[in-house]
């Protein structure tokens, strides 16, 4: 079908693009987001059907707004910063004078602003701000998408493959995610039970800190196996490999799109299994086993990610060394 080929694709470059944004800004390497500011220009005028433009073409660093809709008198601030500080003091933009009787708009390009929409904020006279509509974020985007027609997702599926790149195709390439399991699957019932485990606690603490007791279970059966995967990436580290970095940055992309697919914690953690699940079956190095087995497997990998600080949130003091 390609209305769903359409919108995945869409899906999973627009969530790449999101955690690039966010990885670089916790590094200050900010210069994703000055060309996010330009590719949501274009996005957003394709989508929504705007009249964009840099203001900078106009007003040299201006302070709080990023784009102008002269058409439709929009003001808008492309951030991958989302906080209600950051939103007021958009608000109190001097420029705003100038702009009687326009609309703000802002757009999140890293993080989920649901709980912002609710929030009360002080406009400047003359400027229409609501909250609930006006500011978006990559779920509100991708709602927006989902009820496009097979022809508009098309052309957005088109600029963003000319902007983002093709999508990698698993089928043709080695993967290191497969790499991993084929290991662990050939040992995985031979690895000692007994054997020393993590901080039990502390993971006890970031399964209720994330909701995450409908997979109690699962995490507690997989748990075992963190110092056989922690062996196996040793491994590799020492032959100057980096498959433990790729690996868990793997997982996490998947992670990242199950989040943006899914609300429920529970239903985030299993659909990651089946999407890592799909990106080993899919490569080229995958040693073929039965399905029941490489979901086991997968799944072990997930929780290993879990544990490692790799996906979902960390309560205060979380650690996951050794106890």
């Amino acid at each position: 079908m390609n209305r769903k080929m359409y919108f995945d694709f869409i899906e999973s470059r627009l969530s790449i693009l999101v955690y690039e944004i966010k990885r670089r800004g916790r590094l200050n390497l900010l210069d994703m987001n000055i060309h996010s500011e330009y590719f949501f220009r274009d996005f957003l005028n394709l989508l929504y059907g705007y009249d964009f433009k840099n203001m900078n073409t106009i007003s040299q660093n201006c302070e709080g707004i990023d784009l102008f809709d002269e058409t439709n008198h929009i003001l808008a601030q492309v951030s991958s910063t989302c906080t209600r500080t950051k939103i007021s003091s958009s608000l109190k933009s001097n420029i705003y004078s100038r702009y009687p009787n326009y609309r703000f708009v802002f757009i999140s390009v890293s993080l989920d602003a649901r709980s912002l929409k609710a929030a009360k904020y002080d406009s400047p006279e003359g400027i229409v701000f609501n909250p609930d509509t006006d500011i978006i974020d990559l779920d509100t985007i991708m709602r927006k998408i989902l009820n496009l027609s097979t022809t508009e997702l098309k052309n957005l599926y088109e600029f963003i493959k000319n902007e983002l790149g093709n999508d990698v195709s698993y089928q043709k390439i080695e993967s290191n995610l497969a790499t991993v399991l084929n290991i662990l699957s050939s040992e995985v019932m031979k690895i000692e039970v007994a054997s020393p485990e993590i901080n039990s606690f502390a993971i006890q603490d970031k399964i209720d800190f994330n909701e995450l007791t409908g997979v109690q279970e699962i995490i507690d059966d997989y748990k075992i196996y963190y110092h056989r995967i922690d062996e196996i990436y040793n491994e590799f580290d020492r032959e100057g490999k980096i498959k433990r970095y790729s690996v868990l940055q793997s997982i996490k992309t998947q992670y990242i799109k199950a989040r943006n697919e899914k609300n429920d914690a529970t239903d985030i953690f299993l659909l990651t299994i089946e999407k890592v699940m799909n990106i080993i079956s899919a490569s080229s190095n995958f040693v073929t086993i039965p399905i029941d087995e490489l979901q086991v497997c997968a799944g072990i990998l997930v929780v290993d990610a879990f544990i490692r600080c790799k996906i979902f949130y960390n309560p205060e003091g979380y650690n996951h060394a050794d106890a």
